[in-house]
């Protein structure tokens, strides 16, 4: 079996949509406008790859380049914008018997890494792609550092009582009993979604932590995308706003992406959890048949996402370079490409504990993850407990 690798012609964006739609495993980050506004607000160079075997497409693999100085990174999602996953995907396709699907796969991953060596020779690769990619020996197998990561999942599919009945009691009672005749959940508009966004750059400056994620790219999100994609869920108590949780809807899956701080406005009720009932029930109409929490490796954390008696989900970051290279990586995280050029231009190799002498003005002024999947619903909330 031949895989012939190229670059996709932005022309037939549209084209490239309809591989997104057959996938079954991709987000809506796949789609090309989200790929070009990741690229526009990362500073990246998009390169949108696709795997033809014969003239069939069988795998998506959108890449971005960040060239700083001398040195080029390779990354998919960008990083320091908030996409939980992307990475490559496979296209469905008639059933096949689980060897030729392995060696397909296996030499889609080869001849996109090869593609991608050929014509970026990335001194860092990094990837984050979601649990619809579990397979990691392919990129294990060309020099690959695999790591997991986890998430939470909520399974739709039961009926509304046994849902609900399999959450805490604390949830339950949360969300039979916290509901006002003054407050209403609503799915806002763009003025929702500044104010959410607002209040989560507010909550990361009150713990010390750097908010990343670009205000614009979320709003260019919403205002560029289908209907429907890009949520700002609202809950308002006398028509002032309380809380909000934006949540991302495509294919099967409603994620939830960012928000749950609420203002200082007075409120007895566990405003997240009749939020999250709220997108848990809508998604359910849909059509959906999960919630992804977006997150499991917050610690402090998992308590409240626990109480929706969620699966736990392994997803992977997946990174190929050297050892001190993959150390400036973490801890420069937001100004890599200095930090890369920096190595780059050394004419010796340095052990990890020499890294930070190796790196300007490196800060230290503790940072969101964002080069590991740092999820941005896990460090907003005040009633995440």
């Amino acid at each position: 079996m031949t895989i012939h690798i190229q670059e996709f012609d932005e022309t037939r964006r549209d084209e490239w949509d309809r591989y997104v739609e057959r996938s079954g495993d991709a987000s809506l980050f796949h789609q090309y406008r989200a790929l070009e506004l990741q690229a526009a607000h990362s500073n990246s160079t998009l390169h949108p790859l696709v795997g033809f075997h014969n003239e069939q497409p069988i795998g998506l693999y959108p890449i971005f380049e960040i060239q700083k100085g001398p040195v080029s990174t390779a990354f998919s999602p960008p990083p320091n914008i908030g996409v939980p996953y992307l990475g490559p995907v496979m296209i469905t396709t008639d059933p096949i018997k689980r060897r030729k699907l392995e060696r397909r796969r296996n030499q889609f991953i080869e001849g996109c890494a090869d593609w991608i060596d050929r014509e970026i020779s990335p001194a860092y690769t990094h990837l984050r792609v979601g649990d619809y990619y579990t397979d990691m020996r392919a990129f294990q197998w060309g020099g690959c550092v695999v790591t997991p990561k986890y998430t939470y999942n909520v399974d739709l599919t039961p009926d509304d009582d046994e849902l609900l009945l399999s959450f805490s009691r604390n949830a339950r009672r949360n969300i039979r009993d916290g509901i006002e005749s003054s407050a209403t959940i609503s799915v806002g508009g763009r003025d929702e979604l500044e104010t959410i966004l607002s209040l989560v750059e507010g909550r990361y400056e009150e713990q010390d932590l750097a908010f990343d994620v670009p205000p614009e790219f979320v709003c260019d999100l919403y205002d560029e995308l289908p209907d429907g994609q890009v949520r700002p869920y609202v809950y308002e108590r006398d028509g002032e706003f309380v809380s909000g949780i934006i949540v991302i809807q495509y294919g099967t899956t409603v994620s939830r992406w960012m928000g749950g701080v609420r203002t200082e406005e007075s409120c007895n009720a566990d405003v997240n959890d009749l939020i999250d009932w709220q997108i848990i029930c809508d998604a359910k109409a849909d059509g959906c048949v999960r919630y992804d929490l977006v997150g499991a490796n917050n610690r402090r954390l998992n308590r409240y996402k626990g109480k929706y008696n969620p699966e736990l989900v392994t997803f992977y970051q997946i990174e190929h370079g050297s050892l001190p290279v993959r150390a400036a990586a973490h801890l420069y995280k937001g100004r890599l490409g200095e930090g890369l050029a920096t190595l780059a231009e050394s004419r010796r190799v340095l052990a990890p504990r020499r890294m930070l002498a190796a790196i300007p003005s490196l800060t230290t002024t503790p940072r969101s993850d964002s080069l590991t999947g740092g999820v941005f619903s896990d460090a907003n909330s005040k009633d995440n407990r």
